[in-house]
């Protein structure tokens, strides 16, 4: 997810916001690139998702999570290894 992608994934996810249940699971497994842009989008729907009594769960490979540690947001943002995690975390 780089500046060029992020316009797009942005919408769609404030629109699933704006529509949906507050509660967000982004599946990020097969992402082979984020850049800053993506991560401040990340922030900002997590963002959102609180304001709304939600959170987001973010299912991401090495690639994801190394990038999330390297701007020190792992503390922030939940990271999960797998679909079932994020699940229970959500009950």
């Amino acid at each position: 997810m780089d500046a060029f992608s992020e316009p797009n994934f942005r919408k769609v996810l404030n629109s699933a916001l704006d529509e949906g249940p507050a509660n967000v699971i982004l599946d990020l497994s097969h992402i082979d690139f984020l850049d800053s842009s993506g991560l401040g989008t990340l922030v900002q729907i997590d963002k959102k998702a609180k304001a709304s009594s939600g959170s987001l769960q973010i299912i991401g490979n090495a690639r994801v999570i190394q990038t999330v540690k390297l701007v020190r947001l792992e503390n922030y943002l939940i990271l999960k290894p797998t679909l079932d995690d994020a699940l229970s975390a959500l009950e």
